[in-house]
């Protein structure tokens, strides 16, 4: 049996967000899936500091760049400079594909950048491919304990 893998999605898009989870989902992939509407509910739900049922860390993390309160920049340069938090991939999906946005999303530690295209086929697509090579092919990062019982754990 395959291990959870759990996938925070940051989006504050709720069409984007809606299309994201049912292409992940659209499988027997053991997947389960949180979604934060924007960077400060990522953050309190990686901090254990929201209102979330299941707090802890992630497998995966899908970042929006545009979001309100605290940007998709802001979230990022916390997760990749936090101890436990660091190791935790961060792949940041954004509709925007300027040079400096990229290059700014790879110097504060993104593990993949990806250009949202505006189509909705070709959207899904990528999402399928994000999905196939980060959930099908790598080995991601563990957490001590992580079990299916244990879900993402607790107490960071």
């Amino acid at each position: 049996m395959k291990s959870l893998i759990h996938i925070l999605l940051v989006k504050d898009n709720p069409a984007d967000a809606d299309l994201t989870s049912e292409t992940l989902m659209s499988t027997n992939e053991n997947i389960d899936l949180s979604i934060a509407k924007d960077g400060v509910e990522a953050l309190e739900l990686l901090h254990d500091d929201g209102s979330w049922s299941e707090p802890g860390r992630p497998t995966l993390i899908l970042l929006d760049l545009n979001l309100p309160r605290k940007d998709g920049r802001q979230v990022l340069a916390v997760i990749k400079s936090h101890d436990l938090l660091r190791r935790v991939p961060v792949v940041v999906l954004s509709s925007s594909d300027s040079e400096k946005d990229v290059t700014s999303c790879y110097q504060l530690g993104a593990n993949c950048y990806i250009a949202k295209p505006g189509d909705l086929q070709a959207y899904r697509a990528v999402v399928r491919s994000l999905k196939e090579f980060w959930i099908g092919k790598v080995t991601l990062p563990r957490r001590d304990g992580h079990s299916m019982d244990a879900r993402i754990g607790t107490g960071l």
